[in-house]
Protein backbone atom coordinates (compact mmCIF):
# COMPACT_ATOMS: atom_id res chain seq x y z
CA UNK A 1 0.00 0.00 0.00
CA UNK A 2 1.74 3.63 -0.94
CA UNK A 3 1.57 6.42 1.09
CA UNK A 4 -1.33 9.11 -0.05
CA UNK A 5 0.42 12.07 -1.63
CA UNK A 6 1.10 14.83 1.62
CA UNK A 7 -1.71 17.58 2.06
CA UNK A 8 -1.25 20.99 0.96
CA UNK A 9 -1.75 23.13 3.66
CA UNK A 10 -4.83 24.83 5.00
CA UNK A 11 -4.81 28.43 5.32
CA UNK A 12 -7.87 31.13 7.35
CA UNK A 13 -9.40 33.34 4.51
CA UNK A 14 -7.52 36.36 5.28
CA UNK A 15 -4.20 34.38 5.09
CA UNK A 16 -5.10 33.55 1.55
CA UNK A 17 -5.88 36.86 0.64
CA UNK A 18 -2.59 38.15 1.96
CA UNK A 19 -0.89 35.56 -0.09
CA UNK A 20 -2.62 35.78 -3.25
CA UNK A 21 -1.81 40.17 -2.63
CA UNK A 22 1.81 39.05 -2.14
CA UNK A 23 1.85 37.28 -5.10
CA UNK A 24 0.56 39.94 -7.36
CA UNK A 25 2.93 42.31 -6.09
CA UNK A 26 5.93 40.29 -6.45
CA UNK A 27 5.06 39.21 -9.74
CA UNK A 28 5.04 42.67 -10.89
CA UNK A 29 8.66 43.30 -9.06
CA UNK A 30 9.68 40.61 -10.89
CA UNK A 31 8.47 41.41 -14.21
CA UNK A 32 6.46 38.51 -14.67
CA UNK A 33 3.95 38.58 -17.43
CA UNK A 34 1.95 35.59 -16.81
CA UNK A 35 1.35 32.41 -15.05
CA UNK A 36 3.30 31.09 -18.07
CA UNK A 37 5.89 32.02 -16.38
CA UNK A 38 8.98 29.52 -14.98
CA UNK A 39 9.20 31.34 -11.69
CA UNK A 40 5.38 31.02 -10.95
CA UNK A 41 5.37 27.96 -9.42
CA UNK A 42 8.70 28.82 -7.75
CA UNK A 43 7.28 32.11 -6.70
CA UNK A 44 3.90 30.76 -5.21
CA UNK A 45 5.94 28.16 -3.39
CA UNK A 46 8.09 30.96 -1.49
CA UNK A 47 5.02 32.73 -0.52
CA UNK A 48 3.50 29.33 0.95
CA UNK A 49 6.06 28.30 2.52
CA UNK A 50 6.74 31.55 4.12
CA UNK A 51 3.26 31.76 5.39
CA UNK A 52 3.32 28.00 6.32
CA UNK A 53 5.97 29.83 8.91
CA UNK A 54 3.75 32.28 10.39
CA UNK A 55 4.32 35.10 7.91
CA UNK A 56 0.75 37.00 7.58
CA UNK A 57 1.96 40.85 6.49
CA UNK A 58 1.33 40.51 2.58
CA UNK A 59 4.31 43.20 2.61
CA UNK A 60 6.44 41.41 4.28
CA UNK A 61 5.24 38.06 2.19
CA UNK A 62 6.52 39.87 -0.83
CA UNK A 63 9.45 41.50 -0.05
CA UNK A 64 10.66 38.49 1.18
CA UNK A 65 9.75 36.14 -1.34
CA UNK A 66 11.47 38.83 -4.31
CA UNK A 67 14.34 38.77 -2.45
CA UNK A 68 14.54 35.33 -3.21
CA UNK A 69 14.44 35.74 -6.41
CA UNK A 70 16.17 39.07 -7.35
CA UNK A 71 19.27 38.61 -8.83
CA UNK A 72 22.05 41.10 -7.78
Amino acid sequence: MSNPLPRAPVFEPEITQAMGLAYERASLALNMTDQADPLSKPLADRIIELARHGERDPDQLCEQAVRAFKKD
